[in-house]
């Protein structure tokens, strides 16, 4: 550092050449770059190496003002301390408080994105499956709380409302926001345990209900009774739930299905492998009522049913005095059909859309079972829509 300080005037700074620096003193610099553009520097030196650390451009920073800066500079030099660690840190410390403000909705966001090419994450279908399940279940709780905020308190409300009644799709949630937040600690967008860690945690409280391994089913000789009230409510949810037992389909394969997935020349519906649980097309033939359903929807375009995930079984919740699931439907058909027909194991199967492990047998499912099938899935619609026994008893809700 010179001994000569405060150099620069109004007139020097003015008349500073490109590609230059002036020296105001005591390591304070005008550096004016080859567009013309002037900025403040200060330089020094630490343990035998020169270094410089920006103090802002002219037009932001007086000249009285990188005085300022370099004179609290100059002071953080004689306490011992290096200017450039202070200034890193800070920015370190900034980024860091920046980061915790980070939602769980924007780092489940960033997690599915940077998580493309895992095998979890292969294929649309795995990718809506997430999207899915953490819109229905963990945004609203969660998803626009600060990410370094969530707690095993704020897990456990996400958790508990389904566990019992859902608990393959909670303990998949349950997954999914582990992995989330394993991401955003990484990403330092929080520190800690993680709150949805299973072992040693969550398994201590929600272990029991986990054993839980079928879905409640309404037992088929109610099914009649249930289907009489279910054409009461006209809502769509309750057509979607309709057509959902008509076809003894997934609930989330009747929420995501699209119209040029219905051919309405041959009577099916036809469900790409990607949305698929065993990732192989299937084929549906579509019953008299499955394709009135249809043709009296009020659109044409996008999604059959654009519904919430949730919604069907919103419907069986309000009607029955049972914890059904809409899964549990699938077993009913089942049932029903196991019991009250003749037609072969591998038929029924098919239509459920089960792997076969024998290779005879699942050559079968291409189109030589189809007419079969047909005529199943017409015996079970012409059920569905049969006058209830007297015998029947279904605990019905009612408004």
């Amino acid at each position: 550092m010179g001994r000569e300080i405060n150099k620069l005037n109004s007139y020097t700074i003015a008349n500073a050449k490109k590609w230059g620096t002036c020296s105001d003193g005591l390591g304070l610099y005008l550096q004016v770059s080859k567009w013309g553009t002037k900025s403040w520097v200060f330089r020094y030196m630490r343990l035998g190496e020169r270094h410089q650390i920006g103090l802002g451009a002219l037009h932001t920073v007086s000249l009285s003002e990188a005085r300022a800066r370099a004179r609290e500079h100059r002071q953080t030099i004689l306490d011992g301390k290096d200017p450039l660690d202070l200034k890193r840190g800070a920015i370190a410390a900034e980024k860091i408080a920046k980061a915790k403000q980070k939602t769980f909705k924007e780092c489940a966001g960033e997690y599915i994105t940077a998580k493309v090419t895992d095998k979890a994450m292969r294929s649309d279908k795995h990718r809506k499956q997430w999207r899915e399940s953490l819109e229905d279940y963990a945004f609203p709780v969660i998803g626009d709380l600060p990410v370094a905020s969530i707690d095993t308190p704020l897990v456990l409300k996400v958790l508990q409302p389904i566990w019992e009644r859902i608990p393959e799709t909670a303990s998949r949630l349950r997954g999914r926001i582990e992995r989330v937040l394993a991401f955003a600690t990484v990403r330092q967008y929080r520190s800690g345990d993680n709150p949805a860690r299973w072992r040693g945690h969550l398994k201590e409280m929600f272990a029991e209900r986990q054993k839980q391994q079928h879905f409640a089913a309404l037992p088929f000789d109610q099914l009649p009774a249930f289907i009489k009230e279910l054409r009461n409510n006209a809502s769509l949810a309750a057509r979607a739930l309709e057509f959902c037992i008509l076809t003894a389909a997934r609930s989330s394969e009747v929420t995501g299905a699209t119209w040029d997935e219905i051919d309405f020349n041959t009577v099916t519906w036809t469900i790409p492998a990607e949305r698929m649980k065993a990732e192989e097309e299937h084929l549906i033939p579509l019953s008299d009522r499955a394709v009135e359903i249809l043709k009296a929807l009020p659109s044409r375009e996008g999604r059959l049913f654009p519904i919430g995930h949730s919604a069907m079984w919103k419907i069986v919740k309000d009607m029955v005095d049972h914890d059904y699931t809409v899964h549990g439907f699938r077993s009913t058909f089942r049932d029903w059909a196991g019991d009250r027909t003749a037609y072969p194991h591998e038929v029924i199967e098919f239509a459920l859309a089960h792997r076969i492990p024998d290779k005879a047998s699942a050559a079968y499912r291409l189109y030589r079972a189809l007419d079969k099938r047909r005529r199943l899935m017409g015996e079970w619609a012409r059920y569905c829509s049969s006058t209830p026994a007297k015998a029947e008893v279904v605990a019905l809700r009612h408004a």
